[in-house]
């Protein structure tokens, strides 16, 4: 065999055993630490379900994933600063599902949710329950519906504010049931529940990890749960759905990177998470905080983004809501 000969040829097999050069890059990720931003405040569901995560991640691909939170503006200014962030794997958003709720409601954001940022993996979605005062007459889902009907505008709906997700399903139930429900936003989940428990406002859909120590205590009726179909957490409870057909709404939280992210370190982050959330402990947790884990593929992730992003689109347009 030639010198030349033999140069090809050893060329040849050494190329054969090298990677693909987007698998390299996978395998390359993280060389440093990596950043997740989280728009709301620590302490929330989606500041804990990142920080769970986070430590996974951390523990398994050999660098910091680092949780950092950026709150304000309804989750817009977290959103924006990913949007804007290289798109390289190092910065990335657990984000909820108020991002495209905000899109509906806002019409001159600087950016959009829905394109300006690519599905990683959707983690957990939490359904709510619609809860009442014990002292409400109705004792099931239909006979609040006759009692709204009978008193329109009377009702006081408590939400954790204007665009969360409590309130955009109250929105969302109205729109279906037909009924008119007068608003009552408070700041944050945590405010409004005990005037709900004190009587000043009569309804409220509410996070079920929010709000089932209640349940459980007797301090507020569930009389239905938003999901399309019961939980396990809850199976006593019927799904809204039983009596306003059509009718589902979740609280989700998933992981998302900037437009352009290579493809292939999404691939291995959708896989380590999807790893990560099949183990027992991490059921656990997250059923704590209201919601199993989902293990699925971005596809996944991407449906529910496109399915909500119309949805709520519908239910802003039907209560003449804006942001601006």
């Amino acid at each position: 065999m030639t010198s030349r000969r033999r140069f090809l040829h050893l060329t040849a097999a050494t190329a054969a055993l090298l990677p693909h050069p987007r698998l390299a890059r996978a395998q390359a990720y993280p060389t440093r630490p990596v950043r997740i931003l989280v728009a709301t405040a620590a302490g929330g569901t989606t500041d804990i379900v990142a920080r769970l995560l986070a430590q996974r991640l951390s523990d398994k691909l050999g660098q910091p994933f680092v949780v950092e939170n950026r709150p304000g503006g309804g989750t817009n200014i977290g959103t924006e600063m990913a949007v804007r962030a290289p798109p390289d794997g190092y910065t990335l958003l657990m984000a909820n599902s108020s991002a495209v709720v905000n899109q509906a409601l806002h019409k001159t954001l600087p950016f959009t949710f829905s394109t300006d940022l690519v599905p990683v993996a959707i983690v957990m979605r939490s359904p709510l329950l619609m809860l009442v005062n014990p002292s409400m007459p109705a004792k099931t889902g239909a006979e609040f519906i006759a009692y709204a009907k009978a008193n329109p505008g009377k009702v006081n709906m408590g939400s954790g504010g204007v665009a969360s997700t409590g309130h955009m399903s109250g929105e969302l139930f109205q729109m279906l049931a037909g009924v008119k429900l007068q608003h009552v936003p408070y700041r944050g989940e945590a405010m409004a529940l005990p005037d709900l428990i004190g009587g000043q406002v009569q309804v409220m859909f509410s996070t079920i990890g929010s709000s089932l120590q209640y349940v459980k205590a007797g301090q507020l009726r569930a009389l239905a749960i938003s999901t399309a179909t019961r939980s396990e957490l809850v199976p006593e409870v019927p799904p809204v759905g039983d009596f306003v057909p059509g009718y589902e709404s979740n609280s989700w939280n998933g992981l998302t990177a900037p437009k352009d992210t290579p493809a292939s370190i999404v691939e291995l982050l959708n896989k380590e998470f999807n790893t990560a959330m099949a183990d027992p402990k991490i059921k656990e947790q997250f059923l704590a905080l209201g919601g199993p884990p989902i293990i699925g593929p971005a596809s996944d992730f991407a449906k529910i983004i496109r399915d909500d992003t119309e949805k709520w689109a519908k239910v802003v347009a039907f209560g003449g809501l804006t942001g601006n």
